[in-house]
């Protein structure tokens, strides 16, 4: 009878414990969407947390009236999330799928020369003038390219295909199978977790991108991403804000920036959220599950 007692104190214990661990979690977006929705003159007077005191859309509806181009932007951001996460997958996949082949010569000298750019660039200046005589300026593809290939994400893959048995590859070999049979019928359904990963790291990067934008196509209204019009209207507002509280005191609140900021935050935030309950699966698999041992 004691032992069952005990064990459901520390049953209990460890509810607390995990019950405080949620709240600390998600206290804070829950602060966010409830600020978002709440009366901005309210929210100036403090004492907000995770249920809007003074509920209201306005935020929101002054968010999209001040960015009109926000549609062609969502579209763009995400085209450019999805394609970027994609290609960049594939083509750190295949590179570090060429480093992790034991019979590939130069493999060391390349890892060296990756690690490298790691550590060493060229600079803001050299990499426009790059863009520039590229042909990139303007062009949808200014998003893509330049970050086909990421250094860290290249390694974290070849370490994940280092753990793969080589005699795999050996055996399909043998079975007729070329490179890139193996690459795409063996080697990416055991990397799964690991290319989840990557690509959910990419697509965050691409989706949360806005100073290429500012860089390379600010000029271009149907190349604008999300992040890039939501700063651009979050800017004015804290203009427009700080001059009218000056002229007007209190009654400028009503284009609180602090409230137009947390509805950015939900609409930047929501989306790529989505995307966490599709990939968690992949996070906790095995590697080589079924596969052979050495």
């Amino acid at each position: 009878m004691s032992s069952i007692y005990k064990h459901t104190k520390v049953d209990f214990i460890i509810l607390l414990y995990m019950v405080f661990v949620i709240t600390v979690t998600l206290y804070p977006f829950l602060n966010v969407v409830a600020k978002s929705f709440n009366d901005p003159i309210d929210t100036v007077k403090g004492g907000v947390h995770i249920i809007p005191r003074v509920f209201t859309l306005q935020n929101y509806i002054g968010l999209f009236e001040a960015g009109s181009n926000l549609p062609i932007a969502f579209r763009t951001s995400v085209l450019r999330t999805v394609i970027g996460a994609f290609s960049g997958v594939l083509c750190c996949a295949m590179f570090a799928f060429v480093l992790s082949r034991k019979d590939f010569i130069f493999r060391r000298s390349f890892t060296i020369f990756l690690v490298v750019t790691m550590y060493v660039g060229g600079g803001m200046i050299p990499e426009y003038l790059l863009i520039r005589n590229l042909g990139l300026i303007n062009n949808f593809l200014v998003y893509i390219l330049p970050g086909l290939i990421n250094a860290f994400n290249v390694i974290v893959i070849r370490a994940y295909m280092d753990t793969i048995p080589f005699s795999l590859q050996e055996s399909a070999k043998i079975d007729g199978a070329n490179d890139i049979s193996i690459f795409f019928r063996i080697i990416i359904p055991l990397c799964k977790p690991v290319l989840a990963t990557i690509a959910l790291f990419i697509a965050v990067g691409q989706w949360n991108s806005w100073f290429d934008t500012y860089l390379y196509a600010r000029n271009t209204t149907n190349l604008s991403t999300l992040q890039y019009e939501l700063m651009k209207v979050l800017d004015s507002a804290q203009a427009v804000a700080a001059q009218d509280i000056y002229s007007q005191g209190l009654r400028a609140a009503r284009r609180n920036p602090e409230a137009i900021k947390m509805a950015i935050t939900v609409i930047a935030t929501v989306p790529i959220l989505m995307i966490y309950p599709f990939l968690q699966k992949y996070f906790v698999s095995g590697i080589t599950i079924g596969a052979v041992k050495e």
